[in-house]
C-alpha cells in the first residue's frame, strides 16, 4: 500500500470512497506479494495486484462491491476460478470500499508509515467474525477490534512479531482467538521500517550502491571519514550522508537482521575495525569489496584482531555475485543481486538453466 498511499490519502481527506485491493495470499509463481495493492475510483486507478494477469477483474470487482470480499484468481478449472494467470500462480485478493467511514484510522496509519513509526493493519478476510473488521496494531498500543474473546490480544501479539520482522500475512484463530483452531483468517500488513543500508567509503562504487539500494527500498547511508569525499552532492540518492570513522558509527546506530553493510573502503585502517564491530552485529549481510589477495589479507589482520572462524564465514567477500561486472552500476547491480539470492533463496543461475518455480518463498 505504501505505492499508492499518496494517491488513496488525497481521496480520503476528500471524503471520496474508493476500492482498495489487497493480495493476501499467494500460490505458485504468483506474480506480486501479499501486499501489494491496487485503488480504484471511477475510472482511476493506481497500483497494481498482478502485474496486468487479473487487473480488468479486479477492477471491476472493485467498482462494483459494496462489501468487503474475498476472492481467488488462478488457473481455470472445474472449480471455475474467476480468471487464469498467465503465470500459472493463484493469488487470493481481499477488496473493499475505504472511505472516513470505514476506515477513519486511515490517517493515522498513514502518519505512521511516513514518519517510518511501525503499524500493523489487521483485517478479518474469512470466518465466524465481521469480514472486512479492522484493528491497528502499533508496537505500544492498539485501535479497533476484530471480535470477542482473547482474539484482538492473541492478534496483537503476533502481529508485532510480525512487524519486528518485517512480515506481512495471514494468520489463523477460533472465533475467540484460540491459536489452536484455523476458524477465522485474519490478514496481517506490516508497515515496518524499511532496512537499512549501511555503506562505508564515499567512492564512485558507493554511489552507485547507494542508488540501487534505494531502488530497493532501503533507507541508505554512506559514511566516511573524509569530508571532502563524504558530501550530499556527491551522493543525492542517499538518505543520508555520515561524516565519522567507520566503526566509530557502526558501534553506535541499530542495527538488526534486516540490515545490510556494504564496506568498499578496502583500506586496512577502514575496513578492518569496522569489519571487527560489523561481524559481531546482527546484520543479515555484510560484505567488503577488494581482490582476492585484499581478501585474504584482510582475513588474516581479523583473525589476528580475534575474531572466530563462525564470525569470519559470516562475511561476504569479495562482495557480489560472479556477474563479472567492471563499472560501479555493474558492480552495484551484482551486490543487488546478491541480496535478493539471500533474501528469497534463488541459486544465482540462468533461469533458462532451472526448473521448477521461478519465485521462492525465502
Amino acid at each position: 500500500m505504501r505505492d499508492v498511499l499518496p494517491e488513496i490519502m488525497r481521496w480520503w481527506r476528500s471524503g471520496l470512497e474508493f476500492g482498495l485491493a489487497t493480495v493476501v495470499g499467494t500460490f505458485n509463481s504468483a506474480p506480486r506479494p501479499p501486499g501489494a495493492a491496487m485503488a480504484v475510483r471511477g475510472d482511476e486507478v493506481v497500483g497494481s495486484v498482478s502485474g496486468g494477469c487479473v487487473e480488468g477483474a479486479v477492477f471491476e470487482l472493485a467498482t462494483e462491491t459494496r462489501r468487503p470480499v474475498l476472492q481467488r484468481y488462478g488457473v481455470s478449472d472445474d472449480d471455475a476460478f474467476a480468471v487464469g494467470l498467465t503465470c500459472g500462480g493463484i493469488i487470493d485478493i481481499f477488496v473493499e470500499p475505504i472511505s472516513r467511514d470505514t476506515f477513519p484510522e486511515l490517517g493515522d496509519v498513514a502518519a505512521s508509515i511516513e514518519e517510518h513509526e511501525p503499524v500493523a493493519v489487521a483485517t478479518v478476510l474469512s470466518g465466524p467474525g465481521e469480514v472486512g473488521a479492522r484493528r491497528i496494531i502499533w508496537p505500544g498500543r492498539s485501535s479497533g477490534s476484530l471480535g470477542p474473546g482473547r482474539l484482538d490480544d492473541a492478534v496483537d501479539d503476533d502481529a508485532r512479531g510480525m512487524l519486528a520482522q518485517g512480515l506481512t500475512g495471514i494468520r489463523h484463530y477460533g472465533g475467540e482467538g484460540e491459536r489452536r483452531l484455523d476458524d477465522l483468517a485474519v490478514f496481517v500488513h506490516s508497515f515496518a521500517p524499511p532496512p537499512r543500508m549501511l555503506v562505508f567509503g564515499a567512492i564512485d562504487f558507493a554511489a552507485a550502491v547507494a542508488r540501487v539500494g534505494k531502488f530497493l527500498g532501503y533507507h541508505v547511508t554512506v559514511c566516511d571519514a573524509r569530508p571532502v569525499f563524504a558530501t550530499p552532492k556527491r551522493f543525492p540518492d542517499a538518505d543520508e550522508v555520515v561524516v565519522k570513522w567507520p566503526h566509530d558509527y557502526l558501534a553506535s546506530v541499530s542495527v538488526d537482521e534486516r540490515t545490510v553493510i556494504c564496506v568498499l573502503t578496502h583500506d586496512p585502517k577502514f575496513d578492518v575495525p569496522l569489519l571487527e564491530v560489523a561481524l559481531r552485529t546482527p546484520a543479515g549481510y555484510v560484505g567488503a569489496m577488494g581482490s582476492r589477495r585484499t581478501h585474504e589479507d584482510r582475513m588474516d589482520r581479523l583473525r589476528e584482531a580475534g575474531l572466530t572462524e563462525e564470525e569470519l564465514a559470516r562475511l561476504r567477500s569479495p562482495i557480489g555475485l560472479d556477474l563479472g561486472a567492471r563499472t560501479p552500476e555493474e558492480t552495484a547491480v551484482s551486490i543487488a543481486a546478491e541480496l535478493i539470492q539471500l533474501r528469497w533463496g534463488g541459486s544465482g543461475r540462468p533461469l533458462s538453466t532451472t526448473r521448477g518455480r521461478i519465485h521462492h518463498d525465502g
